[in-house]
């Protein structure tokens, strides 16, 4: 779905919000000597940041941002309260799609399809 107004504009916020937190949560990670349980996740998580600040292929990036954020949440590096929220918004967003501000509109955007009777 690509709903455009009000809508799409609260689509806009919840991918900016959401993509800004994972892309800060990931590379604050990248410290010297981080084990590898960490590391790998947070690769996970910057480009799933990536992906929904921009709105591109963005039911992969939410995929990868639950994926992300449960392992994390399982290894106990993170607080229990953010990552419950970040895993609810990413799929929230994953079911309710990227919005018509959007690089999956304009790829993927609503067609008009005409059926001819024959």
């Amino acid at each position: 779905m690509f709903p455009n107004g009000w809508p799409g504009r609260g689509l806009l916020v919840l991918r900016l919000a959401a993509g800004g937190l994972l892309l800060t949560q990931g590379i604050a990670r990248f410290v010297p000597g981080a084990p590898w349980e960490t590391i790998t996740p947070a690769t996970l998580g910057v480009v799933a940041g990536l992906l929904m600040l921009v709105g591109l292929w963005t039911p992969v990036g939410c995929l990868l941002a639950v994926a992300a954020e449960s392992w994390l949440l399982l290894a106990g590096a993170i607080a229990l309260q953010p990552a419950i929220l970040l895993l609810s918004i990413s799929a929230a967003l994953g079911m309710l799609g990227p919005g018509s501000w959007s690089i999956d509109a304009i790829l993927f955007g609503r067609r008009r399809l005409d059926i001819l009777d024959p």
